[in-house]
Parts: structure tokens; C-alpha cells; sequence
């Protein structure tokens, strides 16, 4: 906690200085401008959330609870990791554990969301492949592909390292650490882990459910695109399709680099102003559309936590009744 209290400081320093440097007048004129797109862009970042939470419903191969409440539990899981300094980490863990109290097995729980993160991290890896593929058609100096090929070897090399991991027995590490820490903590619910690897094992076998999986998610990163030439449309800066989808890919990918940082806060800024000077588009407005953004999610993250605290108190409730 006082790690992610730290990065939430240099963070917010970092964005403060970015502003500051780039002109505080110049980038609120401009998000001031394109509020009027935030409604639509907040209900694109819904949309994105439901088919989110229909690919990871796939990956954990359960039909209870009902896609409803699966879609609020999604909605509470992406409101923690994007509000709160637990580096991506703790969103998963309440989602796994608001599965477990709707029914869904620990084991099946926890692999199946496992299973969703690896699917959603191949997806955006190859949407910012495809999204540099796209970058290369459009500009004739290829200074920049040496950089970015070392970043998509790493990027590769990472995820392939995380499958090969899991496939390993990964899991079984995580099983173990729970039984030699029940030795000091009697009363921790180990059961929840018992066989963790088993169910990832079995989960990768449905092929067919990760292939669905995988088009919904690769669908809720192509909406992204949308978002992004309707944001710098409203601010006065207007883009075709293909710079908006370049822009919107690399600048994702920027964000996801800094999962340590709460909110990305400062990575992502500093993202965008990269990405969007490739087409000529000035700093300033490379940040409005960061902000631009940080606003949706704002509207779509503080109602999501305050749904984890009502069904967290609920449960409380009724425990003392």
C-alpha cells in the first residue's frame, strides 16, 4: 500500500508538470471542448465492459450467476484496478472473490480469471501489432522499428513466459505457498486454491470458449478506436480512421507498460503526447485526449466502487441479522 501510495504522488506530480509545462489554459479549453463527447465515450467504455465480462463469464466456463450481475461484477473489478493503488492486482482478487460468494468454486473462479488475463493481454498485444502495421503503411522513415520491435519481442517473450509458466505448474506454486501458509494462519480458506492447477489445465483445453473469448475481447479494443477519433474530432483536431486506430493502439499499449502506476497516471499522458506527435498533433492535445479519457473513467469507476461497498455492506448486513 504505501508503494502504490508513492507511485500515486509521482504519478499525479508527473500529470501536474505535464499540464503545467504544456499549457494548463490551452489543455482545458480543449476538454473543455469536447465534453460534450464524454457521455458517448462513457458509454462506449460500458459497452467495452460487456463484452468483457461475456468473454471472461467463457474463460471461467460458468452459467451462474446471470450475465447481469457477471457484468456488474466486471464493471466493480475494472473500477478497483483503474481507481485504487493496487497495481492492477487487487481488482482481479475482489472479482474472483464476489464470483465465490455468487456460487462460482474457488478453483474455477481464480484459474478462469487467470486464464481471462492471459486472453486479454494476447489481444492487446496483437492489437498493437496491428496497430504498428498499420503506423508503417502510413510513413516512409523507419527510424522508429528497431525500438518497437524489441518492445513487441519483449512483449511476446513476456506473455509467452506466463503461458509456459502456467503450463508448467505455476499454479501449483500458488497452492503450496497457501498450504505453508495455513501453518501460521489456521483459519485461511486454502480450499479455495485446492486444485488450481487442475481447473487452468482443463479451462485451456475448451478451445472453442478461449476463441470466443479471445473475438470479444479484440472487439472491446477495436471500440477503443472510436472513442478516440470522436474525442479529438470534438476538440478541433480531427483524424482519420487510421491514425485514430494507431493512435488509440500504441497509446493502450503505453498505458498497460505503466500497470504499476494507479491509473497509469503520467504513463499515459506522456503515451499520448508520443503517439498523437507522429501525426502532427500538438502535446497539448495529446494530454486534453488523455483527460478526455481519465474522465469516462472517473464516470464509469467512482459509481463502481461505491457498488463494492453495497454489496460488500449487504453481505454484511445480512451476516449480522
Amino acid at each position: 500500500m504505501r508503494f502504490g501510495l508513492i507511485a500515486v504522488a509521482l504519478g499525479g506530480f508527473a500529470v501536474i508538470a505535464l499540464v503545467a509545462f504544456f499549457g494548463a489554459r490551452t489543455i482545458g479549453v480543449e476538454v473543455m471542448r469536447a465534453g460534450w463527447a464524454v457521455p458517448v465515450t462513457t458509454a462506449l467504455l460500458f459497452l467495452q465492459l460487456w463484452l468483457s465480462s461475456i468473454a471472461w463469464r467463457l474463460a471461467v466456463g460458468a452459467e451462474q450467476p446471470r450475465l447481469g450481475r457477471w457484468f456488474r461484477i466486471r464493471w466493480i473489478r475494472e473500477a478497483v484496478n483503474s481507481m485504487l493503488p493496487v497495481a492492477q492486482l487487487g481488482g482481479n482478487i475482489v472479482g474472483i472473490r464476489l464470483l465465490m460468494l455468487r456460487g462460482v468454486p474457488g478453483p474455477q473462479a481464480g484459474a478462469g480469471t487467470t486464464l481471462d488475463l492471459t486472453i486479454e493481454a494476447v489481444t492487446q498485444l496483437l492489437f498493437t501489432i496491428a496497430g504498428f502495421i498499420v503506423l508503417a503503411t502510413m510513413r516512409s522513415d523507419t527510424d522508429w522499428m528497431a525500438w518497437v520491435s524489441g518492445g513487441i519481442v519483449t512483449g511476446v517473450l513476456g506473455i509467452g513466459g506466463f503461458i509456459v509458466a502456467q503450463r508448467a505448474g505455476l499454479m501449483r506454486l500458488v497452492e503450496g505457498a497457501a498450504g505453508l501458509l495455513q501453518r501460521w494462519f489456521p483459519r485461511l480458506p486454502v480450499q479455495v486454491v485446492e486444485g488450481l492447477h487442475t481447473e487452468l489445465m482443463r479451462l485451456q483445453g475448451n478451445r472453442r470458449a478461449i476463441g470466443k473469448a479471445a473475438s470479444l475481447h479484440l472487439l472491446a479494443w477495436l471500440l477503443g478506436t472510436i472513442e478516440t477519433w470522436l474525442a479529438l474530432y470534438a476538440m478541433g483536431a480531427p483524424v482519420g480512421w487510421e491514425q485514430a486506430f494507431v493512435i488509440e493502439s500504441l497509446g493502450q499499449a503505453a498505458r498497460s507498460a505503466g500497470f504499476a502506476v494507479p491509473g497509469a497516471l503520467g504513463v499515459q499522458e506522456a503515451g499520448f503526447i508520443l503517439v498523437c506527435g507522429l501525426f502532427g498533433i500538438h502535446p497539448d492535445t495529446g494530454i486534453a485526449l488523455s483527460m478526455v479519457k481519465r474522465a469516462r473513467e472517473l464516470a464509469v469507476g467512482l459509481p463502481g466502487l461505491v457498488a463494492w461497498q453495497w454489496a460488500e455492506g449487504k453481505r454484511l448486513l445480512r451476516r449480522a441479522g
